[in-house]
């Protein structure tokens, strides 16, 4: 079953990545064929088969031979994979639809986001109402339920105070939305999700700066999104809990 829930994921990860390519461009994202990022030829059916076509085309695009991104390969595997790891958590539940929905949502929203350093509104408030329909069917009892949104709500709080004392240089004020949804989405598992979140962020910003010239002072904008989804995530699915280093340190 892990692998029928992975290939579905592969398949809605193709769309997505249509869909974020054309949202706002005025295209449709249900007519209209695909083509090449490169030669703009439109791209035949056996080219638009997730994961399988980047790999029998090895990479490269049939009608000129340029290098194809390994964006959508990446992402098919990575809401393939999160498909089957939902699947493997919750069994055949009613929280597992909703969540299935919130994990292509959320591939929506960290797409964009790196594309364009702003999140749609058109995924968030889904995913958001989503995630929530998450909290609701997984939390034990409702005050567990009402104590994860009190959590989110504080979470979300804290990231909207860094947007206005910073006024808005060090994160944008979606970002406190998007979060409460994830936060409401991983129940539990929020606080971790969220210190793993910085930690994250603090060490791919440091190679970053490593990373930049010798003298250069010019900032890095790096959307802060992808990150927060990550640490959610990884509190969700691994059960550490950051705070353990705290009573093994006192």
């Amino acid at each position: 079953m892990e692998l029928i829930f992975f290939a579905l994921g592969a398949v809605i990860a193709s769309f997505i990545g249509v869909l974020t390519v054309r949202l706002n461009t005025g295209q449709s994202a249900l007519v209209g064929r695909s083509r090449c990022d490169a030669c703009t030829a439109p791209l035949p059916p056996y080219a638009l088969i997730p994961l399988f076509s980047y790999l029998a085309l090895a990479g490269r695009a049939r009608c000129c031979g340029a290098r194809l991104s390994f964006t959508a390969p990446v992402t098919e595997i990575l809401l393939g994979s999160l498909f089957a790891l939902a699947y493997a958590k919750l069994g055949l539940t009613l929280a597992l639809p909703f969540m299935l929905l919130s994990f292509a949502l959320l591939v929506a929203i960290v797409l964009y986001d790196l594309a364009h350093q702003i999140l749609p509104t058109r995924f968030l408030y889904p995913f958001i109402a989503a995630s929530a329909a998450v909290g609701f069917f997984e939390a034990p009892s409702p005050n567990s339920f009402l104590s994860s949104i009190l959590t989110a709500l504080l979470i979300a709080a804290s990231l909207a105070l860094i947007h206005v004392l910073s006024r808005g240089r060090a994160m944008g004020f979606a970002d406190a939305p998007f979060s409460f949804g994830l936060a409401l989405l991983v129940g539990a598992a929020a606080l971790p999700g969220f210190i793993f979140s910085f930690w994250i962020g603090a060490l791919i910003g440091i190679g970053l700066l490593l990373k930049r010239p010798a003298g250069s002072r010019m900032g890095i904008e790096v959307p802060f999104a992808p990150f927060l989804a990550a640490g959610f995530l990884l509190a969700y699915f691994t059960q550490w809990n950051p705070f353990i280093f705290a009573v093994l340190l006192s």
